[in-house]
């Protein structure tokens, strides 16, 4: 299945149904790989990503799209989730720079709470084949993924984001911290 990091923040669920990854995905903020799960202030990623796609094959295309699903704020997310970038038609061993960008990076920048930034990798049917949408928020990955018969994710990560002056850290719970707090 998919990264866990990515159950326990409960990005299955919020955003994408379980899926296997089968695609190396490597996201870098100012030249630094991130993990899935890290935490990033709003300085950190206010520049456009750079992110390399696994696989061998040129004549596959990729659409990679990164959404937050705690806006405008994690206690109610009524614009879940917000579009805040989108490429398409990326070949496969490559980056972002080889694609087309259909939705220009907009920097989170979180004002309340700590927001989870979602990227999706899928694989698309072919080039050409997946348009923008009308608006950024209250978008569907699921639905976006439905519409251009896109199936499920082949990768995905995250990271949480929040304004500089922000402190603190996600708190998950559930079965996987109920367990912990048991044990302790």
């Amino acid at each position: 299945m998919a990264n866990e990091s990515l159950v326990t923040a409960s990005v299955i669920g919020d955003v994408l149904d379980p899926f296997y990854s089968s695609i190396d995905l490597m996201v870098l903020f100012n030249g630094m790989p991130i993990v899935s799960g890290v935490e990033l202030r709003s300085p950190t990623v206010s520049e456009r990503p750079r992110v390399e796609i696994g696989g061998d094959d040129y004549r596959v295309a990729y659409t990679l799209v990164m959404v937050d699903p705690d806006a405008p704020n994690p206690s109610n997310p009524t614009l879940r989730e917000y579009l805040h970038w989108m490429v398409t038609d990326i070949p496969a061993s490559t980056d972002d720079t080889y694609g087309r960008e259909a939705i220009c990076y907009e920097a989170p920048n979180p004002t309340t709470g700590i927001h989870r930034m979602v990227l999706v990798l899928f694989r698309q049917l072919g080039r050409e084949t997946v348009y923008a949408p009308s608006r950024r928020h209250n978008f569907s990955t699921r639905g976006f993924a439905r519409r251009y018969n896109l199936g499920a994710p082949v990768a995905a990560m995250y990271f949480n984001c929040q304004r500089q002056s922000g402190s603190g850290g996600r708190r998950f719970t559930g079965p996987y911290t109920a367990g912990r707090h048991a044990a302790a």
